[in-house]
């Protein structure tokens, strides 16, 4: 497993924990931090034992978007990820799931602040859990600035265009229970718990077919700009070949013996 000093990546079974862990700085974005996201992102896709992603904050925060002397890579901190960057200059994009999206579901577990280039990253995740205290929101226009990671295009498709339109223009904070009610995130639960909660998403996933679940999740999104016509012939293209897997059939086998199934991505 990889990491960064911004970074921590760890095992829960077959899920991948992600955690930005900068706490002083409420995770703000740093280049040390974008390289161990990135690098979760391709373990995570390249490794058939994992079949779902969690990401969350360490410190009681998700993310306050960028630290832009951070991610300049100036002084000790960061300076030896340059090479990373220069080598790959679109790495901050696909960390931040602007230019990259994985093959697995990933679940956002968030706590306190989830700002700025904190909720850009979340609305590259696909299920989201957030503590009740939790404060949202895109603050670029307050300070001059133009949310880049992809909120002018992602935030209309995934809540109604009035609220994002608001969230966008006016730059101000959401509670978790406004980001619910617009639809930004799924479950608001007690704070200190929004990582317990995504794990339990994770095991129900864990416990699906892997091939199913990494098709169904490609065809939601290879769908969402298609007319109905050409969204159905394309589901049907990516859900088809599914059947006639390995794991369908001991999907088969075992509900009528009435057992647990036993999936092998095969």
């Amino acid at each position: 497993m990889g990491g960064t000093e911004h970074l921590t990546v760890q095992r829960e079974g077959a899920t991948l924990v992600l955690t930005l862990n900068r706490p002083d700085a409420k995770n703000a974005l740093s280049l040390s931090m974008l390289v161990g996201l990135y690098d979760g992102w391709i373990e995570a896709d390249e490794d058939d034992a994992v079949r779902s992603i969690v990401l969350t904050g360490a410190g009681g925060a998700f993310c306050a978007g960028m630290d832009l002397k951070a991610l300049a890579g100036r002084g000790m901190e960061g300076e030896q990820y340059r090479d990373r960057l220069k080598a790959d200059p679109d790495l901050h994009w696909k960390a931040m799931l602007r230019h990259h999206r994985p093959r697995k579901p990933v679940i956002a577990a968030v706590e306190g602040y989830c700002v700025a280039g904190g909720t850009e990253i979340l609305q590259g995740t696909d299920i989201r859990v957030a503590g009740q205290s939790a404060t949202f929101g895109l603050f670029e226009v307050k300070r001059g600035l133009f949310p880049i990671g992809g909120s002018t295009v992602r935030l209309q498709r995934q809540i109604p265009r009035t609220h994002a339109l608001e969230m966008l223009l006016t730059g101000r904070p959401y509670t978790a229970r406004e980001a619910a009610d617009v639809g930004l995130i799924g479950h608001v639960v007690p704070d200190g718990t929004a990582l317990a909660k995504a794990l339990e998403i994770a095991e129900q996933i864990n416990a699906c077919g892997p091939l199913a679940v990494e098709a169904v999740k490609a065809s939601v999104y290879e769908t969402a700009e298609m007319t109905e016509t050409d969204g159905l012939a394309s589901e049907l293209k990516r859900g088809w070949p599914v059947f006639d897997t390995a794991d369908a059939k001991e999907g088969a086998r075992a509900f009528a013996e009435k057992r647990p199934p036993v999936y092998r991505r095969a």
